[in-house]
C-alpha cells in the first residue's frame, strides 16, 4: 500500500463536559498538528498516490473552519466533547467528503484509504482512519 501525507495545524479553544476531564472541564486553548494520510495499493498514471499540492491545499481549507475557533460556539458540536479523538473524525469525514467530491482532482478517485492524525503534542495524539 502506498501513502502520501500532508500536514497543517489548528489553534482552537473548548471545554469538556464530565469529571473524568478534571481541569479540562474549563475552558482551555489546543494547538493540534494535523496529518492527512492517503492510502492506495497502487500509483496512479502520474506514478502518483494524490497530487501533493491539491492535498496541502484542501487540508487547509478543511482546518480554516476550524481554527481560531471557540468549538463550545459551534453549532455541529453542540452537547460533544470535541476530544482529539472526536475531532480527528470530523476532520476525517470533511476530507473524505473532498475526495468523493473531486477536489484533489480525478487521480483520488483511487484512494482507498484515509488516516487523520491530530498530534496535541510531541508525546500524545489521537488519529481517526477509514475507507474511501
Amino acid at each position: 500500500m502506498y501513502s502520501l501525507s500532508v500536514r497543517d495545524h489548528i489553534m482552537i479553544a473548548h471545554s469538556f463536559q464530565g469529571e473524568v476531564f478534571g481541569p479540562a472541564q474549563r475552558v482551555h486553548g489546543a494547538t493540534y498538528v494535523v496529518d492527512a494520510c492517503f492510502q492506495r495499493p497502487e500509483l496512479d498514471a502520474d506514478g502518483l498516490v494524490v497530487d501533493i499540492g491539491l492535498a496541502s491545499d484542501t487540508l487547509k481549507a478543511v482546518l480554516a473552519e476550524l481554527n481560531y475557533r471557540n468549538l463550545d460556539d459551534e453549532p455541529a458540536f453542540s452537547g460533544r466533547n470535541t476530544t482529539t479523538e472526536f475531532m480527528a473524525r470530523v476532520i476525517f469525514e470533511r476530507m473524505a467528503a473532498a475526495v468523493r467530491s473531486g477536489r484533489l482532482g480525478e487521480g483520488a478517485r483511487g484512494l482507498e484509504r484515509l488516516k487523520v492524525t491530530l498530534h496535541e503534542s510531541h508525546i500524545a495524539w489521537a488519529a481517526y482512519e477509514g475507507g474511501l
